[in-house]
């Protein structure tokens, strides 16, 4: 335990504080860090991309961070990734977390300075009244504190700041993930309603060809050229077809619904943001991607990775330090105050104490939780690796995803050029009598699919190129260098604030 007995100054010899002064200096200046240091560890990254010739790619210029901007120049999709950066939940939940990480790193920072334990203080007032006698007023005054400060002779604190400042730096790089993903989100979500938007239309536009078919089958079913049978068929077909409308609605709400949630508002909020053409959104001709090497520091997954290796690399240390003893120096000040009485006057007193606590008796668990860290630190090596190489797969899937699906869009363009032909050609043949009614339905059937199919491969092209972004990590950096105080919304830290004035210092 931690000495507590006031001493007179007078009592101290100067010998004495010397001695005490010259054991502080040199626990002070003799402290070393137990390791290992941390250096992080190689990974396998590829030289270049398969499809990296392909003249849609552009490997020299580096991952535009408004890549939505760029890509679709869509100013409905520029304001919906804003309000998802100001109000998404997710977002925001990810940003106080790394406000609780940066605490945490302060509190470690604070942890290796000297700490006032206790202060304790008496003011008193007393007259004592004895066989009718009435004795002296008397004041006392009395104050002191206790001041303890850990030395940090194996570097285990310095080791903990370490730890909880790459912990930090994790989160910053959890949020950007986070961010990056949401505004991906956002994008794809917009432009599959857009897409589905499209598809109904499309829908329509059948829906109006079947009932000229409907119509003309009952023209030559009337005029005794055929049987009622065509204009069964033309009905059957028309009735189905109709029947898909509500179901693509179906969807078209459900992603409205889902894009509210991105957004952090209401679904009925959305109806005037997406009042747009039923078109699905072009892509530029060329994109650019960078070289693999860049993944390393665009990865928001990769950074926090390497990050929580880090951190979890100075533990070891920590762990190292616990076999050593732990040396700690403090004191107490205090002082007398005494007027009236019997005793009149004022007394200073000091005291100052170098102690220290070894846990030599428990270095079988000691060591064993040295064994602990550093198995935990090899795990987060592999998963640190495991990351880059899936983070080289996830953009090599999205590229030959985007380049190959341009690819079906052009044989799906032709196929939709000839099935409507197909349709024209049929209906005059039909009316004609050069062909049956079943010819025209077939027709019309495959005029349905592949304009369906068409506008579904258009989507797919678009959302392909946003999952390509999102691969290459590309987003972050809008926010880069900012405090996770500065990611909250304004309404946010007001409610803090009025819960407590310490976030003051930081707004400042």
């Amino acid at each position: 335990m931690k000495r507590r007995t006031l001493h007179n100054s007078s009592y101290i010899s100067s010998i004495s504080q010397r001695l005490a002064l010259g054991i502080i200096y040199l626990f002070i200046g003799s402290g070393c860090m137990l390791g290992p240091d941390y250096v992080p560890p190689p990974v396998t990254i590829e030289d270049s991309w398969v499809y990296q010739n392909d003249k849609r790619l552009d490997i020299l210029e580096a991952v535009n961070p408004f890549w939505w901007q760029s890509a679709f120049s869509d100013p409905v999709l520029d304001e919906l990734v804003a309000q998802a950066i100001e109000n998404n939940l997710e977002l925001r939940s990810a940003a106080l977390r790394a406000l609780q990480a940066q605490q945490l790193l302060a509190i470690a920072i604070g942890d290796q300075y000297p700490q006032i334990q206790q202060i304790e203080g008496l003011v008193d007032r007393s007259k004592y009244v004895r066989s009718g006698i009435t004795g002296n007023l008397q004041s006392e005054y009395y104050l002191n504190f206790n001041l303890t400060w850990e030395l940090d002779m194996w570097g285990q604190l310095r080791r903990l700041v370490n730890s909880a400042a790459a912990d930090f730096e994790a989160s910053m790089a959890e949020y950007d993930g986070l961010l990056i993903s949401i505004i991906a989100q956002v994008a794809q979500t917009y432009i599959n309603i857009r897409t589905v938007k499209r598809r109904i239309e499309v829908a329509r536009e059948n829906i109006r060809i079947q009932r000229e078919g409907l119509r003309i089958a009952e023209v030559k079913f009337q005029a005794g050229e055929v049987s009622a049978l065509d204009a069964e068929q033309a009905q059957t077909l028309l009735s189905n077809t109709e029947a898909t409308v509500p179901g693509l609605e179906i969807i078209l709400q459900q992603l409205k619904n889902t894009l509210a949630i991105l957004l952090g508002m209401p679904p009925h909020s959305l109806n005037d943001i997406l009042s747009v053409s039923p078109t699905v959104p072009h892509v530029p001709a060329i994109t650019a991607i960078g070289m693999p090497q860049d993944l390393l520091r665009q990865r928001p997954d990769i950074r926090q990775a390497e990050r929580l290796l880090a951190a979890q690399g100075e533990l070891i240390g920590v762990a190292r330090a616990e076999l050593y003893p732990n040396f700690s120096i403090g004191g107490l000040i205090g002082a007398i105050d005494i007027r009236g009485g019997q005793l009149n006057g004022s007394s200073d007193a000091w005291d100052i104490f170098l102690e220290f606590d070894w846990n030599i008796f428990n270095y079988g668990r000691l060591r064993n939780n040295v064994r602990l860290q550093d198995a935990t630190f090899q795990q987060l090596v592999s998963d640190y690796q495991q990351v880059v190489l899936q983070a080289q797969v996830d953009v090599e899937n999205a590229i030959v995803a985007y380049l190959k699906s341009q690819e079906q869009q052009v044989f799906y363009e032709t196929a939709a050029q000839a099935s409507r032909e197909s349709v024209d050609l049929s209906f005059t043949q039909y009316i004609g009598g050069e062909i049956e009614f079943n010819t025209v339905i077939t027709t019309l059937v495959s005029n349905l699919n592949q304009q369906d199919i068409l506008v579904v491969a258009q989507g797919a092209v678009a959302t392909s190129l946003v999952q390509v972004y999102l691969s290459l990590g590309g987003g972050w950096q809008i926010n880069d260098g900012l405090m996770p105080l500065e990611l909250l919304p304004e309404e946010t830290i007001e409610d803090m604030l009025r819960r407590t004035h310490y976030w003051d210092k930081l707004l400042d």
